[in-house]
């Protein structure tokens, strides 16, 4: 079964619910899988207090010229929707490695065998690290200057879906922020959507958008608010009804998740009362799984 935890807004919490959750969960005796696949700015390990490892390279095609074979015949430029290759007055196609999407396109349309050969870069890594707390953390993260994200997000989750697959249990995958493509990538297929938010007009707008995706995607959808005491809860609670969602916690603005964060000790193993809404949400999840709710 595949949980995500996902929320349209950047900073609202999403990433302490998601590891928070976990942890609960596995004190309860669930088996479970987390992938951190924000792999822009993975941050789930530092929560959980563990260092990155098992580091496997991400790697994506890029096309290499043989120009004693080229024609310059420009088609792989006319091809290349990305605009990656360029070609000179004489016709010499010259890549921009930067642009390229690892599409194949270009090598699709040659029409001379061997004058674009496979080449490679590294846009990436995904990492495997066993936790103290009892479960596997599967992490991507992008390399700095890259700008696509997608096929990282797909390697990481591929992996540790292999790793779901062989132990069972639940499938938590903690997203990026906003509802982009790399976000619709990582909840397809899940059995609940948990849209982090915060009352605040910004944090409002985005929920729904993140509701919206939910529905679109036919993935029944929860809402748990964060900071709630610092704006208008009534609003969120008004798009959750809009959207058939229900809200399922509050989490109030607390020194003490902060402290628990500052410590890299998730808050659900500490004797803070902010504990218990942790503890609470995981019940919900697993009677949900299970068909209770």
């Amino acid at each position: 079964m595949q949980v995500a935890v996902s929320g349209g807004k950047g900073g609202t919490g999403k990433s302490t619910v998601a590891v928070n959750l976990a942890v609960a969960l596995r004190k309860l005796g669930a088996n479970l899988t987390m992938a951190d696949l924000d792999v822009e700015a993975p941050n789930d390990h530092l929560l959980l207090g563990v260092e990155l490892t098992n580091e496997e390279p991400v790697n994506q095609f890029m096309p290499r010229f043989d120009y004693s074979k080229c024609t310059k015949c420009r088609k792989c430029a006319e091809v290349c929707e990305e605009h990656a290759i360029i070609t000179m007055r004489d016709g010499t196609p010259f890549l921009m490695p930067t642009l390229c999407s690892g599409c194949r396109a270009c090598e699709i349309v040659c029409p001379v065998p061997g004058a674009i050969l496979e080449g490679w870069r590294t846009i990436g890594h995904t990492y495997v690290t066993e936790t103290s707390y009892g479960f596997t953390l599967v992490t991507g993260k992008l390399r700095e200057g890259e700008e696509r994200s997608m096929p990282l997000v797909v390697a990481a989750k591929r992996r540790a879906a292999e790793i779901h697959e062989n132990s069972g249990g639940i499938f938590l995958v903690d997203t990026a922020a906003g509802t982009g493509n790399t976000v619709s990538k990582a909840i397809e297929f899940s059995d609940l959507l948990i849209a982090v938010t915060e009352p605040t007009p910004l944090g409002i707008h985005d929920t729904e958008l993140i509701l919206e995706l939910g529905k679109l995607m036919e993935i029944p959808t929860w809402v748990v608010i964060n900071r709630v005491d610092l704006g208008e809860k009534e609003k969120v609670y008004g798009l959750a009804e809009k959207y058939s969602a229900e809200v399922v916690a509050e989490i109030p603005y607390s020194e003490n998740i902060v402290k628990s964060y500052v410590g890299g000790k998730p808050v659900v193993l500490t004797d803070y009362p902010e504990a218990e809404i942790f503890e609470e949400l995981a019940k919900r999840v697993l009677r949900f799984l299970g068909g209770g709710e």
